[in-house]
This record gives structure tokens, sequence and C-alpha cells, in this order.
């Protein structure tokens, strides 16, 4: 399973919608009116999934699935 299939699934579970309410390029923020908690809670959610370290600034700056992706996939080389 890629990256970005990962990162969806933990946001799916953690916001509790539904896998096809979030699009591709979606702004996870104005999109879905993810609030900053919530941010923090996927943050965590993901540093668990792929032991690697996340700034909430990291998350918050890139809000869509394939920006956090990228960051993830560079943080594991």
């Amino acid at each position: 399973m890629d990256t970005k299939t990962k990162v969806k699934d933990v946001v799916v579970k953690l916001l509790k919608v539904k896998p096809d309410e979030l699009k591709e390029g979606q702004n996870l923020e104005t999109s879905l009116g993810v609030d900053s908690t919530e941010m923090v809670e996927i943050c965590i959610a993901l540093q668990k999934e792929f032991g690697v370290h996340l700034e909430e600034k990291e998350v918050t700056k890139y809000q869509t699935l394939d920006e956090i992706a990228g960051v993830i996939d560079k943080k594991k080389i």
C-alpha cells in the first residue's frame, strides 16, 4: 500500500468520514472543516502509523493528502 493510501486511511478513520469524501487535492481544513485539534490528532496518528517524527506545523502547512504523503515519504528516506 502506498503512502497516500495509508494517509487517507488514517484520516478517514480519525475523522469518521467516508473514503469518497476525501478527494484528490482537497484541503482538509477548508473542505472538511478540520480544526487545529483534529490536525494534531492526525499528526500523532500518522507518526504512529509511519514511525516518523512530524511537526504539527508540517501537517498544518501541507493540508492535502498528496502534500502530507510527500512530507512522510521524505522523512522515511
